[in-house]
Parts: structure tokens; sequence; C-alpha cells
């Protein structure tokens, strides 16, 4: 079960630009399938937001740290993401932690707050 993911985010498509983002779009959910195919990652997730926020849509890529790694470095993955910049505003990425990551972290936090004096 995948510790890692990587969430990457984007908001408006381009105007003019709707049919060039429905092609970048589903070529991506392709390239990402087929990188689960060949266990390059261990699953991903697509999400569509009605408009309320910032964020149209997101892409969590599950993982290992060593998948999501080396994800970030494939030339793939970073044309894809080049692709996408000039099709929607505020395309943003950002790694986290999940299941077996999500405790681990947790035991990390809470040392801190073991060092630190707490006020009642």
């Amino acid at each position: 079960m995948a510790e890692r993911v990587l969430f990457i985010s984007w908001g408006e498509v381009v105007r003019g630009r709707e049919v060039a983002a429905l092609e970048n779009f589903n070529e991506t959910i392709g390239l990402y399938g087929q990188m689960q195919q060949d266990g390059r990652l261990e699953s991903f997730d697509v999400v569509l937001l009605d408009p309320a926020m910032d964020i149209a849509g997101y892409f969590e890529i599950h993982g290992s740290a060593e998948q999501l790694t080396a994800l970030k470095a494939s030339e793939d993955f970073r044309q894809a993401l080049f692709n996408g910049s000039l099709i929607v505003d505020n395309l943003k990425m950002a790694d986290g932690y999940t299941n077996e990551g999500i405790a681990r972290e947790m035991t990390l936090y809470q040392n801190a707050i073991s060092k630190v004096p707490q006020n009642a």
C-alpha cells in the first residue's frame, strides 16, 4: 500500500485553449494509466470540482517515496507538466503522506511536541 502521495491541482482553463486542455487531460490520464501498468506508480485518482475555489480539479498520484521521486524526475512526467502549464492557470504540485506514511509523520510530530513546553 502506498505511503506517499503527489497532489497536482489546476485552476481554470486558459480561454481559447479548451480543446487543447481536453486533449491534454485525456493524454495525462492515459500516461498515468500506463505508468500504473508499468509499476511506476501504485494508483491515481482524478477529481473534478464544482466552480467554487481556485482549484478546478486535481490528481492524487499514490506510490512509494522511491516511485514518486523517480516519477517527478522522468521526462514524460515533466513534459506532461510543461504541457499542462500552458493550458491551465495555477498548476501546482505538492508531496504528501498517506496510509502508513501518516503514522510515521505523526510519530515524528509527537516527538517534536514532547520537546516543546506546553501551556495549559
